[in-house]
């Protein structure tokens, strides 16, 4: 375990020293973000997903993590998701953790139910809700009978007990196929608005039951589902969360603190890293865009919470990412967009960070060849 990632003794990191979090050991500080595809037919992982994955992982990067990955048909965000919750893709996903790991990654898998976000159309179909009369659609739930809105109107039914138990275990199975299957590093996603997020958030949760109300009462689902994977999920591998510690809503300090005794309490459940996110549950946020933004967000919850974190959103740059890790902010940084544009950024970043010999340490020997002489010209 990464227990004095706090230590003021220890050298200041930078972003091409390794990182070891359990029994995982990635080779540089840069972490592939869980970027959906919306390319899979019921669940199952194709040649897509297949060359994305294993381009993006020889590019570099210490860590790759397969996309959010539902943990039941009613969890996916759109029918073109991943899924895991049959061993039909469990046997079609076996090949990206062969192609990640012999790329020189952690091979790492992101677990998600979508909530009242799910039923949704592909991103370049409108990303809206799929219409109640429209067969490709399922009816969403969510804490509360609470629609988002926008194009995500749909009101999702609430969820009994019996539901909240059955999600739970669909996470544990889902969770449980993943370790069978080799990957080395778990995320679950409790983000973006989905249903962990749902439970936590003021916006979508209206129960006056044990699961609403209070902080504690409302951060319950996330809690007890962190706790039930770490019951199967091996203590020597790294089980994480990604969360949305801030919606931007203006009541930006009050959801900061409240997120930072939630993490507080994921790491006394077993989580050892958190990635720090938006919440994503309200249409009426103002998120200020701007270069790395999440930055001191994640270094406060990292001194705070007493974990280690990553995060990710408009990390363009080698420098931005550079600042990032060795101001202590976070341990990783999660890069998605930067990576479809140029998926050997890690190249070009260690080039111009000044990394000995950067082709050679990050990248396959058929392209270092090469790529070693290249001046840019």
């Amino acid at each position: 375990m990464y227990e004095n990632f706090r230590t003021k003794e220890l050298a200041v990191p930078t972003l091409f020293d390794p990182f070891s979090l359990k029994g995982a050991t990635l080779r540089n500080r840069i972490a592939v973000s869980p970027m959906c595809q919306y390319s899979a037919a019921d669940g199952v992982v194709n040649d897509w997903h297949l060359s994305h994955l294993a381009g993006l992982a020889r590019g570099g990067a210490g860590l790759v993590t397969v996309e959010a990955t539902a943990v039941s048909p009613e969890g996916r965000i759109s029918p073109g998701c991943l899924g895991l919750w049959d061993d039909e893709q469990a046997k079609a996903l076996a090949p990206a953790v062969d192609l990640i790991k012999s790329a020189g990654a952690v091979a790492g898998i992101q677990l998600a139910h979508a909530g009242r976000k799910g039923s949704a159309n592909l991103p370049w179909e409108g990303d809206d809700h799929i219409p109640d009369d429209d067969p490709r659609g399922w009816p969403t739930i969510s804490p509360s009978a609470v629609p988002l809105g926008g194009g995500l109107g749909k009101v999702p039914t609430e969820m009994t007990l019996a539901d909240i138990a059955r999600v739970r275990a669909d996470f544990v199975s889902a969770a449980e196929r993943a370790r069978d299957l080799g990957f080395e590093w778990l995320n679950l996603h409790f983000a973006h608005g989905y249903l962990a997020q749902s439970f936590l958030s003021r916006h979508a949760n209206q129960r006056t039951d044990s699961y609403g109300g209070s902080r504690e009462n409302r951060a319950r689902f996330l809690v007890e589902t962190l706790r039930a994977v770490r019951e199967v999920w091996p203590q020597d591998r790294p089980l994480t969360v990604r969360l949305g510690v801030i919606e931007f809503d203006g009541d930006d300090e009050r959801t900061l603190t409240e997120s930072i005794e939630t993490a507080r309490e994921l790491k006394q459940e077993g989580m050892d890293l958190l990635d720090v996110s938006m919440g994503f549950s309200t249409v009426d946020s103002q998120i200020p865009w701007g270069p790395a933004m999440l930055g001191p967000y994640a270094g406060r919850v990292r001194e705070e919470a007493g974990v280690p974190t990553s995060t990710s959103w408009r990390i363009r740059t080698p420098q931005q990412a550079e600042e990032l890790v060795s101001t202590g902010k976070v341990d990783l940084v999660v890069l998605g967009t930067a990576l479809l544009a140029e998926p050997h950024w890690p190249f070009r970043a260690a080039r111009e960070l000044g990394v000995p010999a950067p082709a050679t340490t990050t990248l396959p020997v058929q392209y270092a060849h090469w790529l070693s002489r290249y001046d840019g010209a």
